[in-house]
């Protein structure tokens, strides 16, 4: 097993988890079987209890296991089927170890976090990275490790250590360090500052982890002299400095590490076994990934939702109306709409996020309405439904957004929900009123 750990520097939310995501896709392109692990250092047990404006939006699996977003992006980018255990947190690693103690199976030693908390985290990955992801039930051969947060956050100090140890365990050619880190651009000089990043590396040296390869996360392609002066002062190889700028789509990702090398480091670094001959998913890829820049139609689809001011509270839709608009040759464009500002009292407090949100919802091709909780915001779900029901536009509700379609429909049509609740189905059907139903 060859396990391949990302860290990430300078600020969360750098995009760890797309090219922890993107790693795992071009190794898989080679003949490999790839798992995922993502480490999220909050207590939390899981994601299940979180707002979406904390984290994110919450990843259900196929076992049930409410997780964080990124399994959501190993899923879709490498075709596995991960479990609730695939997602470890401090909460559920304090939670076994003071479970063991309380059954005492430490005989009565002291329980700390070094060395308990430290091995079970250690025990956690090395079980998890054997159980199968694909359907042929074959054991993975390389596990992609994602450490959230912040190299320098305490909560993550005991998962770092744990690291530290691990890579001496599994052996040095066995495991592999990518570090991600940011290089700002002041729009006041216009040049990229290699500082942070400088300081990010030497914090995680410093704590007993030596990258690999470090990953630049830039707005524009990174500059040959900056490349260089990261090498010099981070200790690496000018090829192991990799530029990640952004891309207008997360799908480009994973060819912009492969055209950077990152295959034949792989290769030399942990004696990969890759068949670089026949790669039918890696041309499958290409040409998704090339086709997206292509489109000239457009189609716009209005999201009414509550959580409309982080746009990762809504990934899972959002992706689905990204390959929806994909596979017929249409670029997406999603307008967000808080769903409270279509209600009567925003117009009375707020007359212009009033009209604005109503402009971008008549303008719209079609309406999706998503999940939610509370009352908060639903009388301008049913508001952007029954429009979207008036005017015949195309209209989906996910979860809540297809209870408030029924509410909506009930209110705006009492004496036909009153006669199906007292006659038989077949005999609605047979006078004709299935158009109805339907």
């Amino acid at each position: 097993m060859r396990y391949i750990l990302v860290t990430g520097g300078v600020i969360s939310g750098i995009g760890k988890g797309i090219i922890a995501s993107s790693v795992g896709t071009i190794l898989k392109s080679c003949g490999l079987r790839v798992t995922a692990i993502k480490i999220d250092p909050y207590i939390n047990i899981d994601a299940g209890t979180f707002s979406p404006y904390e984290h994110g939006e919450v990843f259900v699996l196929d076992d049930g296991g409410e997780v964080d977003l990124d399994l959501g992006n190993y899923e879709r980018f490498l075709d596995i089927r991960l479990t609730k255990d695939n997602n470890l947190t401090t909460g559920k690693i304090y939670q076994s170890v003071i479970n063991k103690e309380r059954r005492g199976d430490y005989l009565g030693k002291t329980v700390q976090v070094v060395p308990h908390i430290t091995d079970a985290i250690q025990e956690w990955v090395m079980k998890q990275a054997k159980v199968s992801v694909d359907d042929d039930g074959a054991e993975p051969q390389v596990c992609v490790i994602e450490l959230g947060g912040t190299v320098g956050d305490i909560e993550s100090m005991p998962f770092i250590e744990a690291f530290r140890q691990f890579q001496f365990k599994v052996k040095r050619e066995n495991f592999c360090n990518i570090h991600v880190s940011l290089i700002p651009m002041p729009n006041t000089t216009g040049e990229q500052k290699t500082k942070p990043t400088q300081n990010s590396v030497r914090e995680l040296r410093g704590l007993g982890l030596s990258p690999d390869l470090i990953m630049c996360r830039c707005a524009t392609a990174l500059e040959t002299a900056v490349k260089e002066k990261i090498s010099m002062f981070c200790h690496v190889e000018p090829t192991q400095v990799v530029c990640v700028h952004d891309v207008s789509s997360v799908y480009k990702v994973p060819l912009i590490l492969e055209n950077q090398g990152v295959v034949n480091y792989f290769c030399q670094r942990l004696n990969l076994p890759v068949d670089m001959r026949h790669r039918k998913m890696h041309t499958k890829w290409k040409e998704m990934a090339d086709r997206a820049d292509r489109f000239l139609e457009h189609v716009s689809i209005a999201l009414v939702g509550k959580y409309t001011k982080l746009s990762d509270s809504y990934t899972s839709v959002i992706k689905a109306l990204q390959h929806s608009a994909l596979a017929i040759n249409h670029k997406l464009e999603v307008k967000y709409i808080d769903s409270a500002d279509l209600e009567p009292a925003t117009l009375k407090d707020e007359p212009v996020k009033y009209h604005e949100a109503w402009q971008k919802l008549c303008s719209s091709n079609g309406v999706l309405v998503p999940g939610g909780f509370g009352v908060r915001g639903t009388e301008g779900k049913i508001l952007a439904i029954n429009w979207a029901r008036r005017q015949g536009k195309p209209f989906l509700g996910v979860c809540l957004g297809m209870q408030l379609a029924v509410c909506e429909f009930a209110r705006n049509f009492p004496p036909m929900i009153s006669n199906l609740m007292f006659k038989e189905p077949q005999s609605i059907l047979k006078k004709g009123t299935d158009t109805d139903l339907r």
